[in-house]
C-alpha cells in the first residue's frame, strides 16, 4: 500500500541477468506488476521514478561466455540490448533503464565498499571454498553442480536447487563437479570480505515491525524466519575475473554481485535525475519518499535483509524500501521455467510470432499472475482468454457501440434524453468498479484489479444487449440514442482504466472515440454528445486460430525433456511404495476439477482425452479410464487432479495433469475420487 503523503515514489524492478532474453516468468513476476503500479501512481499525479537495468556481472555470464568462446562483454552487449528493446516493445514504461557495466555504477559500488571498510564495518576472513585443481580456479556458486542434499536432485547448482527451491552453498553439494573442467573440486582456503549481518538484526527487526501490515504473507514469513536465528556473515567479494574489482585488493577479487547489483538502482536514479534536472536524493532519502522493490520470491532475502543492512551501514540518509511485493513463480505447461535449460516463452520471440498483440500476453499474465502462489501458463489458456474475453467481451462491446454510433449517430456519439434508473445504476456501478480497481492496485492485487476492469466491459456488454437499441430505434429513437450515449460512457471509463493494464488497446479505444490520451480520470460525460468518431477505426482484436497455438506447443515440446508415452501397466503393484517425506507430499498441488467433456483417443484401447475446469483455468488431461468409464458418462463429474505434474505428450496430446483414482485389490475396478467441492478448491 502506498503512503499518500510521500512526495516521491521510487519503483524498482529486479535487474534481469544479461545472460539470456526476458521470458514470461520475468514478466509475470516483476516487470508487468511494476509497470501497472507505476502507471497507476502516475495517473494519480504522483512523482514516480520507475527504475531498472541489466545485471551484467556474476557467474552465469562468465559461464556462458566461456561456453561460447567469447568475452563476457560481448555476451552482455548482446543481451542488454535485446532485453531493453523487448521490454520497451512490451510497453514496460521505465523512466530509466541502465546497466551495471556503466562506469558510474562501478564507482558507486566501490564507494559503498570503501566506506563500509573504512568505517570498520566489514570483516576479512579466511575460509574454505571449492577449488578446481585442473584450471587452478576458485569456483563461485554457479561454477559447481552436484546432488542436492535435500531432494537428491543430481543437477543442483552451487547456490540453489531448482527442483526443491532450497538455497545452497557449494560446500553443501553431494558429489560436486566443476563446470569448468568436470573435475572433482577440492577444498582450499581463500580470503574475502564479509558483512556481519547479525550486527543489523535489531535494525532489521524494527524495520520488519514497521512494514508488517503492508508486506505480503510470503515476504513476511521468509524475513521473519531469517530473523528468528542469528544472521550469517555475508561474503561481499568473490574470486572472479569478471566483475567490479575490489578496491586495494589483488587482481582476481571482485565485488559479489549481490552486494553491488542493488546499488545499481541508486546509480540509475542518479543518471535519470541528471538527464531530467531532478534531485536524485529526493527519491532515496528522507521521509518524503517511498521506495518499492518489485522482485521474485527468490530475491526476498537480498532486498529485505542484505540491501537494507548495506544502506544502514553506509548511512548518509538512505532509507530502506517501504515494501517488497514479491511474486511467486510462473510455470510453463506444468513445468518450471528455466533460462539455463532454455525452457521458456521468450518475450522477443513472442513479439515476433504475435506482432501487435502485446496486450493479449499482458492480459493473460495479469489474469494468472502468481501473487500468492505459483501459477501456470498454457498456450491453450492464452488462446481462450484472448478469444473468449478480449475478442468476445471487450472487443465485441467496443465494436458494437462504435458501429451503432456510426449508423444511428451519423458518426458521432448521440445525445442523451431522459436518464433512467437503469442508466444511473450503470453510472454507480462504474464508479464502484473504479474504486475497486484502485484499492486492488494499492494492495498489489493485480489479478483482482484486472478482473474489475474487465467487469466494466461485461457491464457494458450486458447493458447494450438488454437495451437492444438496434431494435428500439424505430419505436423509441430517443431511448435508443440514450442507450448508445450511456454505452459510450462505459467506453470512456474503459479507455482510462485499461491504460494501466493494456496500454495499446486503451490508445486504440481513445483514438476511436476521440478521448485525449492525457485523460487520467474517468468520469461520466467524458465522451460528450456529438463527439466525432474516428471513421477509419477497425477491430480491436482478431481471433487467434489453432495453427498459431499448435506452432507454440510444438516449439515447447522441442525444448522440454522427452517423456516416455504412458503405458497401462497390468502387473500387480507392490504392497507399499517407498516412504516419502511430508515436504515431498506438500509439493503436490491437488485441486478439485469438473469434467467438461471426454473423448476417446483414436487407435488406443484405454485412453481418454478429458477437458477439465479447474476454476481459474481449463486443462486437457489424458487418462486411462476408457476401460472403466464410457466417455459420455464422465461429463459433470467432480474429480481430484494433480495440477503441478510435468506435462506429457501422450499419443500426440499434451496432458496437463493427472486424475486421481482408487483401485480394488485385483486392480480390475478403477473408481474416480469425487470431492464435494467447487472447481479450483484445494484437496488436502
Amino acid at each position: 500500500m502506498t503512503r499518500k503523503n510521500a512526495k516521491t515514489v521510487t519503483i524498482t524492478a529486479a535487474l534481469p541477468y544479461a545472460n539470456g532474453p526476458v521470458h514470461i516468468g520475468h514478466l509475470a513476476g516483476v516487470y508487468l506488476p511494476a509497470d501497472v503500479y507505476a502507471r497507476h501512481l502516475r495517473s494519480q499525479g504522483r512523482d514516480v521514478a520507475f527504475i531498472s537495468g541489466s545485471d551484467e556481472h556474476g557467474v552465469p555470464i562468465s559461464i556462458l561466455a566461456q561456453q561460447q568462446g567469447i568475452s563476457p562483454q560481448k555476451i552482455i552487449d548482446r543481451y542488454h540490448h535485446l532485453i531493453r528493446e523487448s521490454l520497451e516493445m512490451f510497453d514496460i514504461s521505465f523512466d530509466h533503464y541502465d546497466r551495471t557495466s556503466n562506469p558510474k555504477h562501478s564507482l558507486n559500488a566501490q564507494d559503498f565498499f570503501v566506506t563500509l571498510r573504512d568505517k570498520g564495518l566489514l570483516k576479512k576472513k579466511t575460509s574454505e571454498q571449492l577449488y578446481d585443481p585442473k584450471t587452478k580456479t576458485f569456483l563461485a556458486d554457479r561454477y559447481v553442480e552436484g546432488t542436492c542434499p535435500k531432494c537428491l536432485n543430481p543437477e543442483a547448482y552451487g547456490d540453489q536447487c531448482e527442483q526443491c527451491g532450497r538455497s545452497l552453498s557449494p560446500l553443501e553439494l553431494l558429489r560436486p563437479v566443476s563446470k569448468l573442467s568436470s573435475a572433482t573440486p577440492i577444498r582450499k582456503e581463500t580470503e574475502h570480505w564479509y558483512l556481519p549481518l547479525e550486527d543489523y538484526r535489531p535494525f532489521l527487526k524494527r524495520l520488519l515491525q514497521k512494514q508488517k501490515d503492508r508486506l505480503k504473507p510470503t515476504v513476511y514469513r521468509q524475513v521473519t524466519s531469517w530473523l528468528e536465528s542469528p544472521l550469517p556473515l555475508r561474503a561481499i567479494s568473490r574470486d572472479l575475473s569478471w566483475g567490479i574489482p575490489v578496491t586495494d585488493e589483488p587482481s582476481g577479487k571482485v565485488l559479489y554481485v549481490w552486494f553491488e547489483a542493488p546499488i545499481a538502482y541508486i546509480t540509475a536514479t542518479q543518471i535519470w535525475a541528471e538527464k531530467t534536472g531532478k534531485n536524485w536524493e529526493d527519491y532515496w532519502k528522507g521521509d518524503d519518499t517511498e521506495i518499492i522493490h518489485f522482485i521474485g520470491k527468490d530475491n526476498i532475502v537480498f532486498h529485505s535483509i542484505v540491501f537494507p543492512a548495506i544502506l544502514k551501514a553506509y548511512g548518509q540518509g538512505f532509507r530502506p524500501a517501504d515494501n517488497v511485493p514479491a511474486n511467486e513463480f510462473l510455470n510453463l505447461e506444468g513445468q518450471k521455467i528455466s533460462t539455463s535449460k532454455r525452457r521458456a516463452v521468450w518475450l522477443h520471440e513472442y513479439l515476433k510470432d504475435f506482432p501487435g498483440q502485446q496486450d493479449s500476453l499482458r492480459y493473460t499474465l495479469l489474469s494468472i499472475m502468481p501473487e500468492s502462489k505459483d501459477s501456470d501458463f498454457t498456450w491453450k489458456d492464452f488462446q481462450t482468454k484472448h478469444n473468449s474475453e478480449l475478442v468476445s467481451i471487450l472487443g465485441n462491446f467496443i465494436n458494437r457501440v462504435y458501429v451503432l454510433c456510426q449508423k444511428y449517430g451519423a458518426g458521432t456519439v448521440p445525445s442523451p434524453h431522459e436518464i433512467s434508473s437503469e442508466d444511473e445504476t450503470v453510472k454507480h456501478r462504474l464508479n464502484t468498479l473504479a474504486s475497486e480497481i484502485s484499492e486492488h492496485l494499492e494492495t498489489f492485487h493485480f489479478r483482482y484489479a484486472m478482473q474489475a476492469c474487465m467487469s466494466m466491459a461485461r457491464l457494458g456488454n450486458k447493458y447494450l444487449t438488454d437495451r437492444a437499441p438496434w431494435k428500439s430505434i424505430k419505436e423509441n429513437p430517443q431511448r435508443a440514442t440514450t442507450d448508445l450515449y450511456v454505452s459510450a460512457q462505459v467506453i470512456g471509463y474503459l479507455s482510462v482504466w485499461l491504460a494501466l493494464f493494456l496500454p495499446k488497446t486503451a490508445k486504440k479505444i481513445q483514438k476511436m472515440f476521440g478521448v485525449s490520451s492525457q485523460e487520467s480520470v474517468a468520469s461520466w460525460g467524458m465522451i460528450p454528445p456529438k463527439r466525432i468518431l474516428d471513421p477509419r477505426a477497425g477491430l480491436l482484436f482478431e481471433k487467434i486460430e489453432d495453427p498459431a497455438i499448435e506452432k507454440q506447443l510444438e516449439k515447447s515440446q522441442r525444448i522440454t525433456t522427452p517423456i516416455n508415452t504412458l503405458e497401462n501397466k497390468t502387473e500387480n503393484a507392490p504392497p507399499q511404495k517407498e516412504t516419502i517425506s511430508f515436504e515431498q507430499f506438500q509439493a503436490l498441488d491437488l485441486k478439485t476439477g469438473i469434467i467438461l467433456e471426454a473423448t476417446k483417443i483414436k487407435n488406443t484401447e484405454n485412453l481418454l482425452q478429458i477437458r477439465v475446469d479447474l476454476g481459474s483455468e481449463q486443462r486437457v488431461i489424458v487418462s486411462g479410464l476408457a476401460k472403466h468409464y464410457a466417455p459420455e458418462t464422465l461429463k459433470g463429474k467432480k474429480i481430484c487432479v494433480v495440477t503441478n505434474l510435468a506435462a506429457r505428450k501422450i499419443k500426440g496430446v499434451v496432458s496437463q495433469g493427472m486424475i486421481l483414482t482408487s483401485e480394488d485389490a485385483t486392480r480390475e475396478k478403477v473408481t474416480l475420487i469425487e470431492p464435494d467441492a467447487t472447481p479450483g478448491s484445494p484437496v488436502n
